[in-house]
Protein backbone atom coordinates (compact mmCIF):
# COMPACT_ATOMS: atom_id res chain seq x y z
CA UNK A 1 0.00 0.00 0.00
CA UNK A 2 1.13 3.34 -0.03
CA UNK A 3 1.60 5.89 2.76
CA UNK A 4 2.25 9.88 2.34
CA UNK A 5 4.87 11.33 4.85
CA UNK A 6 5.61 14.44 6.04
CA UNK A 7 9.39 14.42 7.42
CA UNK A 8 12.60 16.73 8.11
CA UNK A 9 15.67 16.22 5.90
CA UNK A 10 18.81 16.01 8.03
CA UNK A 11 17.42 18.78 9.94
CA UNK A 12 17.03 20.78 6.94
CA UNK A 13 13.30 22.12 5.39
CA UNK A 14 10.69 19.57 5.86
CA UNK A 15 9.21 17.31 2.62
CA UNK A 16 6.33 15.47 1.73
CA UNK A 17 7.02 12.42 -0.24
CA UNK A 18 5.68 8.58 -0.81
CA UNK A 19 6.26 5.26 -0.29
CA UNK A 20 5.22 1.30 -1.03
CA UNK A 21 4.80 -0.39 2.65
CA UNK A 22 3.18 -2.92 3.79
CA UNK A 23 2.38 -1.25 6.71
CA UNK A 24 3.07 1.84 8.44
CA UNK A 25 6.19 0.81 10.56
CA UNK A 26 8.12 -0.75 7.41
CA UNK A 27 7.32 2.81 5.63
CA UNK A 28 9.21 4.63 8.64
CA UNK A 29 11.33 2.17 8.73
CA UNK A 30 11.89 2.94 5.05
CA UNK A 31 12.16 6.84 5.82
CA UNK A 32 14.69 6.20 8.68
CA UNK A 33 16.81 4.32 6.70
CA UNK A 34 17.34 7.31 4.21
CA UNK A 35 17.95 9.45 6.94
CA UNK A 36 14.65 11.54 7.47
CA UNK A 37 12.74 12.45 10.69
CA UNK A 38 8.98 11.58 10.63
CA UNK A 39 6.51 14.40 11.62
CA UNK A 40 3.31 12.46 10.47
CA UNK A 41 2.52 9.31 8.34
CA UNK A 42 -0.95 8.53 6.73
CA UNK A 43 -2.01 5.88 4.33
CA UNK A 44 -3.10 7.45 0.55
CA UNK A 45 -6.69 6.13 -0.38
CA UNK A 46 -7.61 6.38 -4.16
CA UNK A 47 -9.56 8.80 -5.00
CA UNK A 48 -12.46 6.06 -5.98
CA UNK A 49 -12.48 3.18 -4.01
CA UNK A 50 -14.63 -0.12 -5.25
CA UNK A 51 -16.53 -1.35 -2.11
CA UNK A 52 -16.48 -4.92 -3.50
CA UNK A 53 -12.50 -5.12 -4.23
CA UNK A 54 -11.19 -8.02 -2.17
CA UNK A 55 -7.95 -6.99 -0.50
CA UNK A 56 -5.29 -9.14 -1.52
CA UNK A 57 -3.76 -10.31 1.74
CA UNK A 58 0.07 -12.06 2.27
CA UNK A 59 -0.35 -15.67 1.67
CA UNK A 60 1.03 -16.82 4.87
CA UNK A 61 -0.11 -20.36 4.40
CA UNK A 62 2.05 -20.58 0.75
CA UNK A 63 4.54 -18.77 2.93
CA UNK A 64 5.24 -21.64 5.58
CA UNK A 65 5.15 -24.14 3.03
CA UNK A 66 8.08 -22.55 0.99
CA UNK A 67 9.75 -21.52 4.00
CA UNK A 68 9.34 -25.36 5.91
CA UNK A 69 10.85 -26.95 2.02
CA UNK A 70 13.80 -24.65 1.75
CA UNK A 71 14.74 -25.18 5.39
CA UNK A 72 14.49 -29.12 4.79
CA UNK A 73 16.72 -28.73 2.06
CA UNK A 74 19.12 -27.11 4.37
CA UNK A 75 18.89 -23.48 3.87
CA UNK A 76 19.30 -21.02 7.12
CA UNK A 77 16.46 -18.87 7.85
CA UNK A 78 17.95 -15.69 6.40
CA UNK A 79 19.01 -17.96 2.83
CA UNK A 80 15.24 -19.03 2.68
CA UNK A 81 13.74 -15.62 2.81
CA UNK A 82 16.38 -14.04 0.54
CA UNK A 83 15.18 -17.22 -1.87
CA UNK A 84 11.90 -15.75 -1.04
CA UNK A 85 11.88 -12.62 -1.89
CA UNK A 86 14.36 -12.98 -5.00
CA UNK A 87 11.13 -15.07 -6.71
CA UNK A 88 8.92 -12.37 -6.02
CA UNK A 89 8.49 -10.38 -8.92
CA UNK A 90 7.58 -6.74 -6.90
CA UNK A 91 4.69 -5.67 -4.79
CA UNK A 92 3.62 -6.37 -1.15
CA UNK A 93 4.72 -9.58 -0.94
CA UNK A 94 8.15 -8.53 -1.72
CA UNK A 95 8.22 -5.87 0.47
CA UNK A 96 7.05 -8.38 3.29
CA UNK A 97 9.77 -10.52 2.49
CA UNK A 98 12.45 -7.45 2.41
CA UNK A 99 10.89 -6.20 5.72
CA UNK A 100 11.96 -9.25 7.37
CA UNK A 101 15.62 -9.62 6.18
CA UNK A 102 16.12 -6.44 7.19
CA UNK A 103 14.86 -7.11 10.46
CA UNK A 104 16.49 -9.86 10.97
CA UNK A 105 20.08 -8.26 9.67
CA UNK A 106 19.52 -5.56 12.28
CA UNK A 107 19.17 -8.78 15.17
CA UNK A 108 15.96 -9.10 15.25
CA UNK A 109 14.29 -12.94 15.74
CA UNK A 110 12.24 -14.42 13.64
CA UNK A 111 9.46 -13.99 15.20
CA UNK A 112 9.81 -10.43 16.12
CA UNK A 113 9.97 -9.79 12.78
CA UNK A 114 6.93 -10.99 11.49
CA UNK A 115 5.22 -9.18 14.63
CA UNK A 116 6.30 -5.84 12.62
CA UNK A 117 4.19 -6.96 9.83
CA UNK A 118 0.88 -7.60 11.81
CA UNK A 119 -1.42 -6.90 8.30
CA UNK A 120 0.86 -10.07 6.76
CA UNK A 121 1.15 -12.06 9.39
CA UNK A 122 -1.85 -13.48 12.30
CA UNK A 123 -0.60 -13.20 15.75
CA UNK A 124 -0.85 -16.60 15.75
CA UNK A 125 1.50 -17.60 12.97
CA UNK A 126 3.98 -15.02 14.96
CA UNK A 127 3.02 -16.62 18.44
CA UNK A 128 3.59 -20.27 16.38
CA UNK A 129 7.04 -18.82 15.57
CA UNK A 130 8.47 -17.41 18.88
CA UNK A 131 7.21 -20.35 20.84
CA UNK A 132 9.62 -22.42 18.18
CA UNK A 133 12.48 -19.99 19.32
CA UNK A 134 12.62 -21.55 22.79
CA UNK A 135 13.33 -24.83 21.75
CA UNK A 136 14.88 -24.31 18.00
CA UNK A 137 12.53 -26.69 16.38
CA UNK A 138 10.91 -23.82 13.11
CA UNK A 139 10.58 -26.94 11.39
CA UNK A 140 8.32 -28.32 13.53
CA UNK A 141 5.91 -24.97 14.17
CA UNK A 142 5.93 -24.79 10.63
CA UNK A 143 4.21 -27.90 9.85
CA UNK A 144 1.89 -27.26 12.89
CA UNK A 145 0.80 -24.42 11.26
CA UNK A 146 0.78 -25.79 7.83
CA UNK A 147 -1.75 -28.51 9.27
CA UNK A 148 -3.97 -26.17 11.00
CA UNK A 149 -4.36 -24.13 7.94
CA UNK A 150 -5.22 -27.10 5.55
CA UNK A 151 -8.29 -28.35 8.11
CA UNK A 152 -9.31 -25.12 8.44
CA UNK A 153 -9.53 -25.14 4.35
CA UNK A 154 -10.53 -28.53 4.24
CA UNK A 155 -14.08 -26.98 5.71
CA UNK A 156 -13.95 -24.44 4.37
CA UNK A 157 -14.02 -26.16 1.04
CA UNK A 158 -16.74 -28.28 2.03
CA UNK A 159 -19.24 -25.83 2.74
CA UNK A 160 -17.85 -23.62 -0.55
CA UNK A 161 -18.35 -27.02 -2.70
CA UNK A 162 -21.81 -27.68 -1.41
CA UNK A 163 -22.96 -24.15 -2.04
CA UNK A 164 -21.59 -24.43 -5.42
CA UNK A 165 -24.06 -27.24 -7.33
CA UNK A 166 -27.45 -24.63 -5.59
CA UNK A 167 -25.28 -21.82 -6.92
CA UNK A 168 -25.47 -23.07 -10.39
CA UNK A 169 -28.87 -24.40 -10.73
CA UNK A 170 -30.39 -20.98 -9.52
CA UNK A 171 -28.51 -18.86 -11.62
CA UNK A 172 -29.47 -21.06 -14.63
CA UNK A 173 -32.89 -21.35 -13.45
CA UNK A 174 -33.02 -17.53 -13.37
CA UNK A 175 -31.81 -17.84 -16.92
CA UNK A 176 -34.18 -19.65 -18.06
CA UNK A 177 -37.05 -18.08 -16.65
CA UNK A 178 -35.82 -14.59 -17.92
CA UNK A 179 -35.30 -15.74 -21.45
CA UNK A 180 -39.41 -17.34 -21.61
CA UNK A 181 -40.38 -13.79 -19.91
CA UNK A 182 -38.86 -11.24 -21.79
CA UNK A 183 -38.31 -13.45 -25.01
CA UNK A 184 -40.96 -15.95 -25.99
CA UNK A 185 -43.67 -15.09 -24.03
CA UNK A 186 -43.89 -11.31 -25.76
CA UNK A 187 -43.62 -13.35 -29.29
CA UNK A 188 -46.62 -15.61 -28.53
CA UNK A 189 -48.69 -12.12 -26.73
CA UNK A 190 -48.30 -11.13 -29.99
CA UNK A 191 -49.63 -14.24 -31.83
CA UNK A 192 -52.36 -14.44 -29.38
CA UNK A 193 -53.33 -10.92 -30.54
CA UNK A 194 -53.79 -11.57 -34.16
CA UNK A 195 -55.90 -14.33 -33.82
CA UNK A 196 -58.73 -13.32 -31.77
CA UNK A 197 -59.95 -10.76 -29.21
CA UNK A 198 -61.97 -12.90 -26.94
CA UNK A 199 -60.07 -15.10 -25.09
CA UNK A 200 -59.68 -17.23 -21.95
CA UNK A 201 -58.18 -15.79 -18.78
CA UNK A 202 -55.22 -16.93 -19.17
CA UNK A 203 -54.25 -15.68 -22.59
CA UNK A 204 -55.42 -12.21 -21.35
CA UNK A 205 -53.01 -12.70 -17.95
CA UNK A 206 -50.09 -13.67 -20.61
CA UNK A 207 -50.95 -10.73 -23.35
CA UNK A 208 -50.57 -8.26 -20.46
CA UNK A 209 -47.48 -10.35 -19.41
CA UNK A 210 -45.95 -10.08 -22.92
CA UNK A 211 -46.99 -6.73 -23.59
CA UNK A 212 -45.45 -5.34 -20.34
CA UNK A 213 -42.08 -7.04 -21.05
CA UNK A 214 -41.84 -5.89 -24.28
CA UNK A 215 -42.68 -2.17 -23.68
CA UNK A 216 -40.69 -2.25 -20.24
CA UNK A 217 -38.15 -5.41 -20.29
CA UNK A 218 -34.91 -2.86 -20.81
CA UNK A 219 -36.57 -1.13 -17.33
CA UNK A 220 -36.97 -4.15 -15.65
CA UNK A 221 -33.42 -5.74 -16.55
CA UNK A 222 -31.82 -2.52 -15.36
CA UNK A 223 -34.03 -2.35 -12.14
CA UNK A 224 -33.28 -5.50 -10.98
CA UNK A 225 -29.45 -4.76 -11.84
CA UNK A 226 -29.98 -2.05 -9.53
CA UNK A 227 -31.59 -3.61 -7.09
CA UNK A 228 -29.36 -6.18 -7.07
CA UNK A 229 -26.52 -3.78 -6.95
CA UNK A 230 -28.00 -2.27 -4.01
CA UNK A 231 -28.30 -5.36 -1.75
CA UNK A 232 -25.05 -6.32 -2.16
CA UNK A 233 -23.15 -3.00 -1.59
CA UNK A 234 -25.75 -2.89 1.54
CA UNK A 235 -24.78 -6.57 2.53
CA UNK A 236 -20.97 -5.61 2.33
CA UNK A 237 -21.54 -2.62 4.75
CA UNK A 238 -23.81 -4.57 7.18
CA UNK A 239 -22.29 -7.70 7.67
CA UNK A 240 -22.31 -7.91 11.63
CA UNK A 241 -26.20 -7.01 11.40
CA UNK A 242 -26.58 -9.63 8.86
CA UNK A 243 -24.53 -12.44 11.00
CA UNK A 244 -26.32 -11.29 13.92
CA UNK A 245 -29.88 -11.80 12.23
CA UNK A 246 -28.32 -15.63 10.93
CA UNK A 247 -27.74 -16.32 14.45
CA UNK A 248 -30.75 -16.22 15.62
CA UNK A 249 -32.36 -18.65 12.93
CA UNK A 250 -32.66 -21.70 15.26
CA UNK A 251 -31.31 -24.47 13.12
CA UNK A 252 -28.53 -22.09 11.48
CA UNK A 253 -27.43 -20.48 13.93
CA UNK A 254 -26.46 -23.92 16.23
CA UNK A 255 -24.67 -25.09 13.51
CA UNK A 256 -22.86 -21.40 13.25
CA UNK A 257 -21.85 -21.85 16.96
CA UNK A 258 -20.46 -25.22 16.13
CA UNK A 259 -18.56 -24.46 13.38
CA UNK A 260 -16.98 -20.79 15.13
CA UNK A 261 -16.33 -23.39 18.17
CA UNK A 262 -14.66 -25.94 16.06
CA UNK A 263 -12.35 -23.00 15.08
CA UNK A 264 -11.57 -21.59 18.46
CA UNK A 265 -10.74 -25.32 19.71
CA UNK A 266 -8.50 -26.02 16.78
CA UNK A 267 -6.85 -22.36 17.18
CA UNK A 268 -6.52 -22.69 21.11
CA UNK A 269 -5.19 -26.20 21.01
CA UNK A 270 -2.61 -25.55 18.45
CA UNK A 271 -1.04 -22.73 20.46
CA UNK A 272 -1.59 -24.97 23.90
CA UNK A 273 1.10 -27.93 21.89
CA UNK A 274 3.46 -24.93 21.11
CA UNK A 275 3.33 -23.95 24.92
CA UNK A 276 1.59 -20.84 25.14
CA UNK A 277 -0.05 -20.68 28.38
CA UNK A 278 -3.85 -21.35 28.15
CA UNK A 279 -4.80 -17.32 29.22
CA UNK A 280 -2.91 -15.38 26.39
CA UNK A 281 -4.18 -18.18 24.09
CA UNK A 282 -7.73 -17.10 25.42
CA UNK A 283 -6.73 -13.31 24.45
CA UNK A 284 -4.54 -14.32 21.10
CA UNK A 285 -8.17 -16.38 20.20
CA UNK A 286 -10.29 -13.33 20.54
CA UNK A 287 -10.59 -11.84 17.08
CA UNK A 288 -11.37 -15.25 15.48
CA UNK A 289 -14.84 -15.44 17.51
CA UNK A 290 -17.77 -14.12 16.08
CA UNK A 291 -18.67 -10.36 17.81
CA UNK A 292 -21.64 -12.26 19.88
CA UNK A 293 -19.01 -14.56 21.34
CA UNK A 294 -16.33 -12.77 22.28
CA UNK A 295 -18.39 -11.39 25.37
CA UNK A 296 -18.81 -14.94 26.52
CA UNK A 297 -14.90 -15.84 25.69
CA UNK A 298 -14.17 -12.45 27.99
CA UNK A 299 -16.12 -14.10 30.91
CA UNK A 300 -14.05 -17.47 30.18
CA UNK A 301 -10.42 -15.98 30.42
CA UNK A 302 -11.85 -14.19 33.81
CA UNK A 303 -12.84 -17.60 34.73
CA UNK A 304 -9.89 -18.80 34.22
CA UNK A 305 -7.86 -16.01 35.44
CA UNK A 306 -9.55 -16.38 38.67
CA UNK A 307 -8.25 -20.23 39.25
CA UNK A 308 -10.67 -22.31 37.23
CA UNK A 309 -10.10 -24.68 34.78
CA UNK A 310 -10.43 -25.04 30.86
CA UNK A 311 -13.03 -26.77 30.90
CA UNK A 312 -14.74 -25.38 33.91
CA UNK A 313 -14.60 -21.69 32.27
CA UNK A 314 -15.53 -22.54 28.85
CA UNK A 315 -18.81 -24.68 29.74
CA UNK A 316 -19.42 -21.94 32.61
CA UNK A 317 -19.11 -19.28 29.60
CA UNK A 318 -21.05 -21.12 27.28
CA UNK A 319 -18.68 -22.66 25.19
CA UNK A 320 -18.28 -25.96 25.45
CA UNK A 321 -20.52 -28.07 24.04
CA UNK A 322 -21.18 -31.49 26.27
CA UNK A 323 -18.56 -33.53 24.01
CA UNK A 324 -15.90 -30.98 24.60
CA UNK A 325 -16.71 -30.83 27.97
CA UNK A 326 -15.71 -34.83 28.95
CA UNK A 327 -12.89 -35.03 26.65
CA UNK A 328 -11.18 -31.09 27.90
CA UNK A 329 -11.70 -32.72 31.07
CA UNK A 330 -10.05 -36.04 30.13
CA UNK A 331 -7.01 -33.82 28.55
CA UNK A 332 -6.70 -31.84 31.96
CA UNK A 333 -6.13 -35.31 33.71
CA UNK A 334 -3.76 -36.67 31.20
CA UNK A 335 -1.58 -33.34 30.68
CA UNK A 336 -2.56 -33.49 26.75
CA UNK A 337 -5.09 -30.29 27.04
CA UNK A 338 -3.70 -29.20 23.41
CA UNK A 339 -4.42 -32.63 21.51
CA UNK A 340 -7.39 -33.43 22.77
CA UNK A 341 -8.68 -29.51 21.83
CA UNK A 342 -7.71 -30.34 17.99
CA UNK A 343 -9.95 -33.63 18.52
CA UNK A 344 -12.69 -31.60 19.68
CA UNK A 345 -11.86 -29.49 16.74
CA UNK A 346 -12.45 -32.73 14.60
CA UNK A 347 -15.06 -34.06 15.87
CA UNK A 348 -17.25 -30.70 14.95
CA UNK A 349 -16.06 -30.90 11.98
CA UNK A 350 -16.78 -33.85 10.64
CA UNK A 351 -20.89 -33.00 12.53
CA UNK A 352 -20.75 -29.82 10.14
CA UNK A 353 -19.81 -31.57 7.18
CA UNK A 354 -22.75 -34.58 7.82
CA UNK A 355 -24.78 -31.43 8.31
CA UNK A 356 -23.56 -29.62 5.33
CA UNK A 357 -24.60 -33.01 3.54
CA UNK A 358 -27.61 -33.57 4.33
CA UNK A 359 -28.54 -30.42 3.95
CA UNK A 360 -27.77 -30.10 0.58
CA UNK A 361 -29.19 -33.79 -0.07
CA UNK A 362 -32.60 -32.03 0.71
CA UNK A 363 -32.11 -28.56 -0.85
CA UNK A 364 -30.72 -29.69 -4.25
CA UNK A 365 -33.64 -31.81 -5.20
CA UNK A 366 -36.24 -29.07 -3.77
CA UNK A 367 -34.41 -26.23 -5.46
CA UNK A 368 -34.66 -27.66 -8.81
CA UNK A 369 -38.36 -28.88 -7.51
CA UNK A 370 -39.18 -24.84 -7.61
CA UNK A 371 -37.41 -24.59 -10.88
CA UNK A 372 -39.31 -26.87 -12.59
CA UNK A 373 -42.32 -26.10 -11.84
CA UNK A 374 -41.90 -22.11 -12.02
CA UNK A 375 -40.30 -22.95 -15.98
CA UNK A 376 -43.73 -25.37 -16.23
CA UNK A 377 -45.65 -22.49 -15.32
CA UNK A 378 -44.70 -20.35 -18.00
CA UNK A 379 -44.91 -23.05 -20.44
CA UNK A 380 -48.64 -24.25 -19.45
CA UNK A 381 -49.31 -20.46 -19.65
CA UNK A 382 -47.99 -19.94 -23.18
CA UNK A 383 -49.89 -23.15 -24.54
CA UNK A 384 -53.01 -23.00 -22.37
CA UNK A 385 -54.83 -20.97 -25.05
CA UNK A 386 -54.55 -22.90 -27.54
CA UNK A 387 -55.39 -25.81 -26.24
CA UNK A 388 -58.62 -24.10 -25.15
CA UNK A 389 -58.89 -23.01 -28.75
CA UNK A 390 -58.26 -26.08 -29.83
CA UNK A 391 -61.25 -27.21 -27.51
CA UNK A 392 -63.80 -24.49 -29.17
CA UNK A 393 -63.01 -25.50 -32.47
CA UNK A 394 -63.95 -28.79 -31.91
Amino acid sequence: MRFELKAVQKGKQVIALEFDAADETAARDMARQRGLAVLAIGRRNPPLSNPFAVEQRFPVALFAVELLALLNAGLNVVEALQTLADKEPGGENRQVLTGLLEALYRGESLSQSTGRFPRAFPPLFSATIKASERTGNLPEALSRYIAYQEELDKVRNKVLAALLYPAILLVVGTLVLSFLLFYVVPRFARVYEDISADLPVFSGLLLAAGRWAENHGLVAVLSLGLCSFTFAFYASKQKLKILAWLWRVPALGERMMIYQLARFYRTTGMLLMAGIPALKAFEMVDGLLAPNLRAQLARATALLSEGRSISGALTAAGLATPVATRMMAVGERSGRMGELMDRIARFHDDETARFVDAFTRVFEPLLMTVLGLAVGLVVVLMYMPIFELAGSVR
